[in-house]
């Protein structure tokens, strides 16, 4: 009896190592079969980047590359729907690059497959958003004030770059198109700068002006420039100095 008991705990054993045990009472047996082992199979193939994308910025090289786990080398990406801003691409190693000029949203779906025979494959969307380095609105839009004309804007640096920054505001004349300055800054604006308010604003004398606000930011080292501008509505000072 014990060495029934024996045999049968061998073959409960052999079975869970990936071979099956086939014996009888008088302790004769054979294998029958002998079946892969789980860790020798290939795992699925898994895209592990994250759905939302790093931000594009204008003007800016970009470099990102997708990651997927298991499947058998060499693996390899394409765009499989949607569109890319243009100026970007994907290589086939998975590597996004480039340097686009439009700001936007896209949604994209990207596929890869492995090496394996017979080959897996699999996709996943993404979201790529192309953002304002220079951010520009208005706080306070361009006003009259009894004789001045005055009002304020944001700006906001969400690039990972410092900028040297002018701003220049000025009222033209619809009479003759004289411009007169009405604000001015010159200033580093700092990365990660949100909503930071510029006021401007001056005394001027009886007529119709629009006003034209100018933001200039230059990023030297790398040879960036970026420019945002707002305009005004015609404005009427009545009241004369």
């Amino acid at each position: 009896m014990r060495g029934r008991w024996q045999r049968l705990l061998m073959g409960v054993a052999m079975v869970g190592y990936g071979v099956s045990w086939a014996g009888n009472a008088g302790g004769s047996g054979r294998v029958l079969r002998s079946t892969a082992l789980l860790q020798d199979q290939e795992p699925g193939l898994l895209i592990q980047s994250d759905s939302d994308l790093p931000d594009v910025f204008p003007k800016t090289p970009y470099e990102f590359r997708f990651h997927a786990q298991g499947g058998v080398p060499v693996l390899h990406w394409r765009l499989e729907k949607g569109a890319l801003p243009a100026g970007l691409k994907i290589e086939d190693d998975g590597l996004l690059h480039g340097q686009t000029e439009k700001t936007g949203e896209f949604q994209v779906t990207v596929a890869v497959r492995d090496g394996g025979n017979p080959q897996q494959a699999v996709q996943k969307n993404f979201v790529l958003r192309v953002r304002s380095a220079l951010a520009m609105n208005w706080k306070s839009a361009a006003h009259v004030n009894g004789s001045r004309i005055e009002g304020s804007v944001e700006v906001t640096n969400v690039t990972p770059n410092d900028m040297d920054l002018t701003f220049r505001v000025l009222a033209v004349a619809a009479s003759n198109g004289r411009a007169t300055a009405i604000g001015y800054q010159h200033f580093a604006l700092r990365r990660g700068t949100i909503a930071m308010e510029l006021p401007f604003g001056e005394t001027l004398p009886f007529g119709g002006y629009v006003v034209h606000v100018d933001a200039v930011a230059v990023v030297t080292a790398k040879n960036l420039n970026y420019q945002e501008h707002l305009q005004s509505d015609q404005l009427r000072v009545t009241v004369g100095p």
